[in-house]
């Protein structure tokens, strides 16, 4: 018999979060357990276990499972370049130094600004003997003694990762695929990763980063993927392992071990995606999401339960042009560090206590306070976390922090509170980092909280940027891990095509067919790796897009087209779509007044998987009754004795009064006063601020 159960794994920096969800009775099953940063493989499937155990059933029960992770963000946050080279044109062997000559923005003048460490130094790039023109033509052909001369120089010089960028690449990857034969026959151990593979897209300095990043994190991925993956079938046979993209689409393990710089924001694109099907089962269309882990915060805006990809991410100052949801990370979660910055200010992340030994209370071994230690001794937290699983010690958080805010003759108290406080500003500059300063005010949409911490601090958050509601889901601290459930599979194609698009008749129509048959070959290459990994035909959506920008501009706007337009309806279509984004973007457009012009063509192949929706829950009956009360720290007030709820005994339509603490298995709701919490129908608590 097939099995049933669709599992998903979230690996966090503290936790890894499973969550397991039966395709015919809709039974969910969620767990928590701690993350391993040896081998993430080992927490995988100890999650993977414990979900099955709570299920009742046995590996082969498993009739997929989905994973997301932030092994590969980690790896760039950390800085791990040891061990990277890079083959350029020759004559282009400074790429990397030059960049982009800029300075970013906030510094004023260089002066005040210190380069990044480069991926890879200047004494471990080589340049070899090639040229191909801007349209793909051979100008000069390949060296292929040079390039096996520059390799073993790289490897005796211990490179184990290496990255390939020559110039317009993009427009015939002719040489560098040739570059990638001789390689992997003469240095088969080598992680080797092409430019025209991982980006095929004009502009040398990002097209060469966003491949060195691809090549870092090769070996991390690649590795424990295949262990994880290997560890899954030794168990239930060859079940589906579909891996979280940062497009919010899965591909299968193989794929993304062989692209692995797709998964740098695995993990929070399941948080949004999870977050888009809570507000659809509330009714809500505009929200922003606060996803809070142990290490970080991210954050991203949606409208329309419209998910918008970007381009354009940098992440650690390092340039990443391939399609990402558009997040916004800031080093602010519950294992965050508390300390004191050289001028004596408190400060808190973006260093964390992580999973081991993490914070204080867990008694592991932690000796720093941190967000968690500052809510457990405030009372925000229950003594205990993940089920009971996971026993607090009050007393060492409360020490640690008698001490912490002696720098400021503080108590304990007044300092954790400090400490929360803090935190609360990190996360409203990330939230308006995607909505103030894009324009938007955050006061119109929705604050959907989630992650272990996320509802922790979601009210005061609201608070600080006028937002009157706050939903959290059910099971908020696996919601990342249920979004991996709600996908698809997705494959993105670029193609370089710099064309003006003409008003004449004529030239409009040769324009056109050109577009045509590049958006085709895409398509078909689309169709055909969806076919590969088992999509049906008829399961199958392709989604046209392009990259324009007003002629005489640097840089683009990317577009989706609706499906229908062909020839040069297809153009109209792109002219319009470019008016209307460029204006949603930037307040104006020059439509009527400026030529337009395609940078790059683009297609995303969508193989359409079964979706879970929310359940919906029984009526409550009755008024909520509190399991327990303790008293609470509140910031000004001192301690308020306060009803302690626990959420799975809260039925549809229940309310709870401010202050008040909401507790569940996995995340901890903390109501303050001024603000009331509903339950919904499919169990979603929404608190409203009572008053202006």
């Amino acid at each position: 018999m097939a099995g049933t159960l669709r599992v998903s794994v979230d690996t966090g920096g503290t936790f890894t979060d499973v969550i397991g969800i039966d395709g015919v009775s809709g039974a969910v099953h969620v767990v928590k357990t701690p993350s391993d940063r040896e081998d993430p493989s080992r927490a995988l499937l100890t999650g993977v276990g414990k979900v099955l155990t709570l299920a009742g059933s046995d590996f082969d029960a498993v009739e997929m499972v989905v994973h997301g992770t932030t092994t590969a963000t980690n790896a760039v946050l950390e800085h791990e370049f040891e061990g990277i080279g890079l083959l350029v044109t020759e004559g282009f062997r400074h790429l990397l130094e030059i960049a982009r000559q800029s300075v970013p923005d906030g510094y004023g003048n260089s002066f005040f600004w210190v380069k990044p460490p480069r991926i890879v130094p200047l004494h471990l790039v080589r340049e070899v003997p090639e040229r191909l023109t801007y349209d793909g033509r051979v100008h000069r052909p390949l060296d292929e003694e040079a390039v096996l001369r520059a390799a073993d120089d790289l490897v005796a010089r211990g490179v184990t990762r290496l990255g390939v960028c020559l110039l317009h690449s993009y427009a015939n990857p002719v040489h560098e695929r040739r570059i990638g034969e001789l390689l992997a026959e003469a240095h088969p151990d080598l992680f080797v990763s092409l430019s025209s593979t991982v980006l095929p897209e004009y502009r040398e300095y990002e097209r060469a980063m966003t491949t060195l990043l691809d090549a870092m994190v090769k070996p991390y991925c690649r590795t424990y993927l295949d262990r994880a993956h290997r560890r899954l079938r030794e168990r239930s046979g060859d079940l589906p392992f579909l891996i979280m993209q940062s497009n919010g689409g899965v591909v299968s393990a193989r794929a993304a071990g062989d692209k692995p710089v797709t998964m740098l924001l695995s993990g929070p694109a399941g948080g949004v995606l999870g977050a888009i099907e809570a507000a659809r089962a509330a009714e809500l269309r505009d929200i922003i999401t606060l996803d809070v882990g142990g290490t970080s915060t991210d954050v991203a805006l949606i409208e329309d339960l419209t998910v918008r990809l970007t381009n354009e991410m940098v992440i650690e100052n390092y340039p990443v042009k391939v399609p990402m949801i558009d997040i916004a990370t800031v080093g602010t979660g519950g294992g965050s560090l508390a300390w004191v910055g050289p001028n004596g200010a408190l400060k808190v992340g973006p260093k964390s206590a992580g999973a081991v030994p993490g914070p204080i209370c867990y008694g592991r071994g932690g000796d720093r306070p941190t967000v968690t230690d500052a809510a457990v001794i405030l009372g925000r937290l229950p003594t205990a976390l993940v089920g009971g699983d996971l026993a607090l010690d009050v007393d060492s958080a409360r020490a640690a922090f008698e001490e912490f805010g002696s720098n400021w003759r503080l108590s304990a108290e007044e300092a954790a509170a400090g400490v929360l406080e803090v935190a609360v500003a990190g996360q409203v500059a990330g939230i308006r980092q995607v909505s103030t300063l894009k324009g938007r005010d955050p006061g119109g949409y929705t604050l959907v909280a989630f992650g272990g911490a996320g509802p922790l601090l979601a009210a005061e958050v609201a608070d600080f940027l006028g937002m009157r509601t706050v939903l959290v889901p059910p099971n908020p601290g696996n919601l990342s891990a249920f979004g991996l459930q709600v996908t698809d599979v997705k494959r993105d194609y670029v193609r370089t095509f710099v064309q003006l698009v003409p008003g004449a008749e004529k030239a409009r129509a040769q324009v056109a067919g050109a577009v045509a048959d590049v958006w085709a070959e895409l398509e078909e290459a689309g169709r055909k790796e969806l076919a590969d990994e088992g999509v049906k035909a008829a399961r199958v959506e392709v989604v046209r897009g392009a990259d324009v920008r007003y002629v005489g501009e640097g840089y683009e706007v990317s577009i989706t087209l609706p499906s229908g337009p062909s020839g040069a309806e297809a153009l109209d279509a792109v002219a319009a779509a470019f008016h209307a984004e460029h204006h949603r973007v930037y307040g104006f457009s020059y439509e009527g007044r400026q030529d337009i012009e395609i940078v790059n063509l683009r297609v995303q192949a969508i193989g359409q998987l079964h979706r879970p929706a929310f359940a919906s829950i029984p009526a409550a009956q009755g008024a909520p009754e509190a399991a327990s009360r303790r008293p609470v720290y509140w910031r000004g007030e001192g301690r308020r004795e306060c009803e302690v709820y626990r959420r799975d005994a809260l039925g549809s339509g229940a309310v709870v009064q401010g202050p008040c603490v909401v507790e569940e298995y996995g995340a901890t709701t903390v109501v303050p006063d001024d603000w009331s919490a509903t339950v919904d129908g499919f169990g979603n608590l929404i608190m409203r601020r009572r008053s202006a």
